[in-house]
Parts: C-alpha cells; sequence; structure tokens
C-alpha cells in the first residue's frame, strides 16, 4: 500500500541524547514531511549510548500520539499521513553497533531502525569510509549485507568508499539506497558519488537522496535550487525514478552534550585532508522549510508534477514497499 502522494525525508538528525527535543521533527511535519529517517547512532556511538537514544526516542514517540507514528511498513506511513502524524524511522551510519554480529541487525530492525549503511568515512570491519584506504567489502560486510537484506531493511551506501559501494550493491538482492550523497560531478567532494556509483545504484532499483549540506552542495548558504539542481544532473544520468531527497539536517540543541563519551576526535572522523576545511559542526543546512518550495524548484529544473512527486517521496516509497517486511 503506497500512499498517492508521499514527501520522504531521507536522513535527518536530532542531538544523540534521549531527551533531545522533537520540534525539529515538528517542523518537518509542518512543512509537508510525512516520513523521516532519523539517525540514532554513527560507528564513534558506543552501542550503550546507541540503545539509550533509541529508547529515548522511542518514548517520546509513544508519548506523542497524535503527531508521531513509529513506522514499520507503507501502512503505517499511510495511517499516519491520514491521522495528521509524521511517521519516524530510525537509522544507523556506520556497522561498529552492529558489534560484528549479522545476528544484531534483525534485533535493531524490531527497535525500529529501517535503514543502516556500513561505514562513517572510515574503514571498520565490515566496510570501508568514504574518507580511508580502499580495501571493498569484507567476507564479514558480504555477511552484514545478507543479514540487512534478510530482516528487510533498507541497505544504504552513503559515507562509503566508492570500491566498497559497489561490492555492497553487486552482493545485495534488494534495491539499494544512498539516503544523502550528491553527485561528484558537481561538486568535488569524498563524500559525493560518481556516476558510476548513482548508476550501479540504478542498476539495483535503488534512488539516490540528494543531500542539502553545504559542503556537498557547493554553497555556503545552500538553497531549495541547489538541491534541484543536484537532483535534476542524477535524473539526467539514469532517470527521475532514481532520486530523492535525504537533506540531512543537524539540528543542535546547545544544551545538551551527546558526544561520544572515551577518547573522541573529530578531526579523525572528518579529516581537513578530505576537503573539510574546518569543523563539521560549521557546515551550514537548505533550511526544512525547503520541503514547501521544492515542486516550483524541480518544475525549474525541468521536471513536472508527476516527476517532482516522485523525487519527494514516490520513489523511496516505492523502495520501501519492496524491502520492507
Amino acid at each position: 500500500m503506497i500512499p498517492a502522494r508521499v514527501n520522504w525525508e531521507s536522513h535527518a538528525c536530532l542531538p544523540l541524547h534521549p531527551q533531545a527535543s522533537f520540534a525539529p521533527i515538528d517542523r518537518l511535519r509542518e512543512a509537508g514531511v510525512n516520513y523521516v529517517s532519523i539517525n540514532v547512532g554513527m560507528d564513534m556511538n558506543p552501542v550503550a549510548q546507541v540503545m539509550a537514544v533509541i529508547a529515548g526516542f522511542r518514548a517520546t514517540i509513544a508519548a506523542h500520539p497524535d503527531r508521531y507514528r513509529l513506522a514499520g511498513s507503507m501502512a503505517d506511513i499511510a495511517q499516519a499521513q491520514a491521522g495528521g502524524q509524521i511517521a519516524i524511522g530510525f537509522d544507523l551510519e556506520g556497522a561498529m553497533p552492529l558489534l560484528e554480529q549479522p545476528d544484531m541487525v534483525a534485533l535493531y530492525a524490531s527497535l525500529g531502525v529501517r535503514q543502516i549503511h556500513f561505514a562513517y568515512n572510515r574503514n571498520n570491519s565490515v566496510a570501508d569510509g568514504c574518507h580511508d584506504v580502499e580495501r571493498g567489502l569484507t567476507p564479514l560486510g558480504v555477511r552484514m549485507v545478507q543479514a540487512v537484506n534478510a530482516a528487510g531493511m533498507l541497505m544504504d551506501c552513503s559515507h562509503t568508499g566508492r570500491r566498497c559501494s559497489l561490492d555492497i550493491m553487486a552482493t545485495s538482492n534488494q534495491p539499494v539506497i544512498f539516503s544523502h550523497a550528491n553527485p561528484l560531478a558537481l561538486v568535488e567532494h569524498g563524500r559525493n558519488v560518481s556516476d558510476e556509483q548513482i548508476r550501479a545504484c540504478a542498476a539495483t532499483g535503488g534512488v539516490v537522496c540528494v543531500s542539502g549540506v553545504s559542503f556537498f552542495l557547493g554553497n555556503d548558504a545552500p538553497t531549495v535550487q541547489d538541491v534541484a539542481r543536484h537532483a535534476a544532473y542524477v535524473a539526467d544520468l539514469v532517470g527521475v525514478r532514481h532520486v530523492g531527497i535525504g537533506l540531512d539536517i543537524s539540528f543542535h540543541q546547545g544544551e545538551l552534550d551527546d558526544r561520544p563519551p572515551g577518547d573522541y576526535d573529530p578531526a579523525y572522523w572528518w579529516p581537513r585532508s578530505a576537503g573539510y576545511d574546518r569543523a563539521i559542526m560549521k557546515a551550514t543546512y537548505t533550511p526544512v522549510e525547503s520541503w514547501r518550495l521544492l515542486p516550483d524548484a524541480l518544475r525549474a529544473v525541468g521536471m513536472d508534477g508527476d516527476d517532482a512527486a516522485l523525487v519527494m517521496g514516490g520513489n523511496m516509497a516505492r523502495v520501501a514497499q519492496q524491502v520492507w517486511r
């Protein structure tokens, strides 16, 4: 069951803290977003922190059934739309919270994690990060892809090394997505994806969701027009059925300390040598309200209303309908 129209935000970041405010999620709902995937942990976050975040976010969702619905199916999203709620799923950015155990994938799925990628910028025992030495998907990584497919979770390749992402897409028996990634051809940055990766993603039946982060759009004050331009590039390369939106807005809440415990070095995860010429916390984002402006911006780059609806959520809904179970 796929709703006729659905606005799908493929990746957003609240503070990784159990008491994080959901006010930004309300802003997304008011801007017309029907489903949002919220990050609950990255490779640098220990399992204890990830589990506390999941518990806290689930409690907030359960405490406000008039506003939020934890979604595991397209039927849940349709019901949320009908009830004026925003549907929510969780995502993991990296395989380290899996503790090298493929069985952890199904456990996270049962808690609401609906998509995952395997490496956050740096290499681990499963996969390569996009800012590290290329090796390719490891044998454990092959087993992890199989576990993700079996759990009905969306296999994501954002933040993943180029060779490794191609290995993942060749291994997966389900469509693969980039939940927040932009064309390398438009902006030269290690986090952006090559035409080869975009074509491989489309060949799986997957979707490349355009990020709204300044570094990856090549504009310190990114606009909805920048997002539309990147979306149009992907559509021209592989077709409009393989384009989505993942603005990747980090909603910082200064009163909450969500840093990983212990010896945490941001310069390792976001290296200057990889193009982060200032701290990642200085990134700027395409505003939440861009969701209301996207239809006109996409029309301005040559898409009609039906094309815009696919980009804004129809494509991701199609893939989720196939993958989730």
